[in-house]
């Protein structure tokens, strides 16, 4: 069993940045992929940034060039770095871990950019 949790979400305005950690109870070198998704009122939830353990990144085209996705074994905690938030970034963050064959869920964070 995986526990995943999130932290680091708030209010910012436009333009703001914020810092999303996500803390596993396993070493993450265990973990063969971790990712951020979001889920907006009334929308699906979608992906927003993965990263396997070899430290491939993968981006939402939405969020290329602003966010970046880390991984640090040595806390074993995941990271998105997200700058130039806007509106619709505005959504519940949620942190992911696959482990196959099974995967694993935090419990989500608020990201609200709003003036």
């Amino acid at each position: 069993q995986v526990q995943l949790v999130e932290s680091g979400g708030g209010l910012v305005q436009p333009g703001g940045s914020l810092r999303l950690s996500c803390a596993a109870s396993v070493s993450i070198s265990m973990l063969n992929t971790m990712g951020w998704y979001r889920q907006a009122p009334g929308r699906q939830r979608e992906m927003v940034a993965t990263i396997t353990s070899g430290g491939i990144t993968k981006y939402a085209d939405s969020v290329k060039g602003r966010f970046t996705i880390s991984r640090d074994n040595a806390q074993n905690t995941s990271f998105l770095q997200m700058i130039s938030l806007q509106p619709e970034d505005t959504a519940v963050y949620y942190c992911k871990a696959l482990r196959l064959p099974y995967e694993y869920w935090g419990q989500g964070t608020q990201v609200t950019a709003s003036s």
